[in-house]
């Protein structure tokens, strides 16, 4: 193998992560490679690092490590076991947790319903969030989910597995963003914020 195959098999791989094209994934591999003692070593042992002690907690799915399985927020008793909110996928539970305004359990579907990416439902977390309704008793499943219409679909595929189930299904309130303005927002987000509308 000569080195541009070498800098290749890098590039393809940085391009599997989401948000980095092709020429961003190439731009990348060559810079690692002017700096094989720099940035490559160091990326080299954080994602030894990574793959040795990172772990998907097995309840929830939120980024973990092998020491704390389950993770904290499945383990830690002050936090209400009444209601779980169901994401896309682990970062989305981090940005949640930044607000500190959520403080119940975590659900992570690892994808939504996307037939045109050919994810289903046998693909997603969605035994294990039926398993985890039945066995842990939660009163409410907030769904937290994009505004997306595969979102969407995926938050009403759950709420139909969830009927009869005796338990309480809400998605995340949505209106008008921080810093915009009414003709800039779209039918749907407008419909939904004066729906969900607040007493001042």
């Amino acid at each position: 193998m000569n080195g541009l195959e070498y800098l290749d098999r890098i590039a393809a791989a940085l391009g599997k992560l989401p948000g980095i094209g092709r020429r961003s994934a190439e731009r990348m591999a060559f810079r690692l490679a002017w700096e094989p003692d720099g940035v490559m070593r160091e990326l080299g042992g954080a994602l030894r690092d990574a793959q040795e002690n990172v772990r998907l907690c097995p309840l929830c799915g939120s980024i973990t490590t092998v020491a704390e399985l389950p993770c904290k927020l499945c383990t830690n008793a002050s936090r209400d076991s009444s209601v779980v909110c169901v994401v896309q996928d682990p970062s989305d539970i981090v940005a949640l947790e930044r607000t500190g305004a959520y403080k119940g359990r975590y659900h992570a579907l690892m994808g939504i319903i996307s037939p045109m990416h050919g994810e289903g439902p046998g693909d997603l977390r969605l035994q294990a969030l039926i398993q985890r309704v039945e066995k842990e008793g939660f009163q409410e499943v907030i769904m937290a989910l994009g505004t997306d219409v595969e979102s969407e679909a995926t938050a009403n595929y759950i709420a139909e597995l969830l009927k009869g189930r005796n338990v309480r299904i809400s998605r995340l309130a949505s209106g008008i963003p921080v810093g915009s303005g009414v003709g800039y927002s779209d039918a749907i987000t407008l419909s939904r914020a004066i729906k969900g509308r607040q007493n001042l």
